[in-house]
């Protein structure tokens, strides 16, 4: 039995990799990382010690770095098991609570038609880049060339050209032995009861192909090339292969960038995305002539779970931006969110990468606002002269925006954060100043793992020195967050590669793969302009470097010694290894006798007792600073 590709696509979402592998497999505790569906195990095909088997729920694939065996969900039961493929997709299926469909002749039949129409599209791609390079042709190559854009890239993404011609294309397939029937369900020409005889759809413009997930010519994009068309750009209409809204254009290629390590970065156009791709920025995409979906959003954080929004300095690119969060605020769960890079004005991404260079461009995407802080900025009304009015109608608004978010646990942080960030724009005058002990309080365990861990690569990028005594206890630590032991490993290489260790050369000299790691734990030096008030009148203000670090960390405002930085830096990873060791505990207690739990219990509170008497020292430390700074200040 053949199975619709919808329903294997539908049953693989549906169910994590890790989900049918983990009834064969012991997951290793030290290697897994299980909050990003990140999984290692000795492998169940050949016999190990250590863990070389791996599995990703975010890619759906497995692969033993030992004996090279990889695949998905069905070829992981169909090799261990020894068992067909349709017993394998109805194991997959009942795990996901999905019903077999039936066998149908006529379903059967469909499927067969939609292959088909997959090889029609595939004909008519070839067409459009015969056109390309074919005399007619010539004026679309000029344009295209007048983008810049190179027969490497041009070949890369397919392009191609539409003649200036009702019929060619349907006459060219019928050639081939397409039939109407075919052209009309893949969108090819427009028909009607209206229309005596169909007629290309595209005519006289660039195409542009789009694709499906698994890389298969879908719909087409064009471009029109005269003036006149009312026009500019034309999508195929909805059809049995093609739905705009499911779909993001260049996924399949930015998919395996991605899965590389790098974010996913959306802008509006294909233009944008294909000048990205030539400057080496292979992760972008783009929604197909529509505001960001719901579907779309998801197909983004099944590769990417922090994406990066890029879209134009203009109104347009404004409305997308807003749209986007309308879009993610109901759909928000733990571990996956966005973050906005916001463009000069008038100025998209094809400008942008073709002024500055990839490095600029990478650099400006490291000072994207995440989308806890951006939402904010765009109901932020700030200035002296707003009146109380004014302030409840922004503090509605926020909290409609909040309210909006379907996880109860996401919702309950966002109202956290928006009362601290509405005490910050409204009433840091009105509230009486804390005392100095109550301001030097470090307090790091109220903070979540993942800030202790920026706090602590950021006292390693602020203070290099401290790498001469811990990089070796900086690598070995298990980070919550696979880029952040990527950063620490670049750390380790600098570290070793150059003696003379500065704050300005890890700037200059980090791979740039981690700039946007460096933004996020440090923070560059630069100029960010604001919007002051509702009038739209803009300031701007100089931050230094290591502003990111000292928002996490205020304690650096007091200036400690290095040896205070030392003992700051011992207590966090102290802080951290007791909330790992402390995670452990609760993920082994089921599978402990008695004996065995007093055991790891009493672990816990020895190394709980000795955070606790380091952070009383530490607390110690920060309030005599913390004194000494205000009489200097006084």
């Amino acid at each position: 039995m053949r199975f619709p590709d919808s329903f294997l696509d539908e049953i693989r979402d549906r169910v994590p990799i890790s989900s049918v592998i983990g009834q064969r497999v012991a997951w290793d505790r030290k290697k897994t990382n299980a909050s990003r569906g990140d999984y290692w195990a000795c492998c169940p095909f050949h016999g190990e010690k250590s863990p070389s088997f791996h599995c990703e729920d975010r890619k759906g694939r497995y692969h033993c770095f030992g004996c090279s065996v990889s695949g998905d969900h069905f070829k992981f039961l169909t090799e261990l098991d020894g068992i067909g493929f349709p017993e394998a997709v109805e194991k997959i299926a009942d795990m996901a609570g999905v019903p077999m469909p039936a066998r149908d002749p006529e379903s059967e039949k469909r499927e067969k038609q939609r292959a088909t129409l997959h090889d029609v599209m595939e004909l008519a791609t070839r067409f459009f880049q015969e056109q390309l390079q074919a005399a007619s042709g010539a004026r679309a190559r000029a344009y295209l060339r007048d983008r810049g854009l190179t027969s490497v890239t041009i070949q890369k993404f397919r392009l191609g050209y539409a003649p200036d011609n009702r019929n060619a294309l349907k006459e060219y397939l019928a050639g081939k032995g397409v039939e109407k029937s075919q052209l009309e369900a893949c969108g090819l020409v427009v028909f009607g009861d209206d229309i005596p005889v169909s007629y290309d759809r595209f005519r006289d413009r660039i195409i542009f192909p789009i694709e499906d997930t698994r890389g298969r010519v879908v719909a087409f994009g064009g471009r029109a090339l005269s003036s006149e068309v009312s026009a500019k750009y034309l999508n195929s209409p909805e059809t049995e292969l093609f739905h705009k809204g499911n779909l993001l254009y260049n996924f399949a290629k930015a998919r395996n960038s991605a899965n590389n390590g790098g974010a996913v970065v959306v802008v509006e156009g294909y233009m944008d995305v294909i000048s990205l791709a030539q400057a080496g920025v292979d992760n972008a995409v783009a929604p197909l002539g529509t505001a960001l979906t719901e579907n779309q959003l998801e197909l983004l954080w099944k590769i990417s779970p922090e994406p990066i929004m890029c879209f134009d300095g203009d109104a347009a690119g404004s409305r997308a931006a807003l749209r986007a969060i309308d879009v993610c605020f109901p759909k928000l769960k733990s571990g996956y969110s966005l973050k906005f890079a916001a463009l000069p004005d008038g100025k998209d991404p094809d400008d942008l990468i073709k002024s500055v260079g990839r490095d600029a461009f990478y650099k400006h995407l490291g000072s994207a606002i995440p989308l806890h802080e951006f939402f904010i900025l765009r109901r932020r009304q700030m200035g002296s002269d707003i009146s109380p009015e004014q302030m409840a109608k922004a503090e509605m608004d926020l909290y409609a925006d909040v309210d909006k978010i379907g996880d109860p646990t996401v919702k309950r942080y966002y109202r956290s954060h928006l009362r601290l960030r509405l005490y910050e724009m409204f009433g840091r005058t009105h509230r009486p100043p804390a005392d100095v002990n109550a301001r030097a309080r470090l307090s790091l365990d109220k903070l979540g793992i993942n800030r202790l861990q920026r706090i602590l690569l950021g006292l390693c990028v602020e203070f290099p020195g401290l790498l001469t005594d811990y990089v070796e206890q900086l690598t070995a630590l298990e980070f919550s967050n696979s880029e952040f032991q990527l950063f620490a490993k670049e750390l380790h290489r600098l570290y070793v590669e150059y003696s003379d260790l500065t704050v300005a050369a890890v700037y200059e000299r980090i791979d740039k793969r981690f700039v946007f790691v460096l933004e996020a734990i440090h923070g560059s030096e630069k100029i960010i302009k604001t919007r002051e008030n509702r009038h739209g009148t803009f300031y701007e203000y100089q931050v230094t470097r290591g502003h990111k670090l000292r928002t996490l960390f205020p304690m650096l405002r007091f200036e400690p010694p290095y040896e205070t930085i030392k003992q700051t830096l011992e207590h966090l990873f102290l802080e951290i290894e007791v909330r790992q060791f402390r995670d452990h505990c609760l993920s082994v207690a089921h599978e402990l006798d008695q004996a065995g739990f007093e055991s790891i219990q009493r672990q816990l509170d020895a190394i709980e007792a000795a955070r606790a008497e380091s952070e009383l020292e530490l607390d110690q430390e920060y309030q005599a600073l913390a004194g000494r700074h205000q009489f200097l200040a006084a």
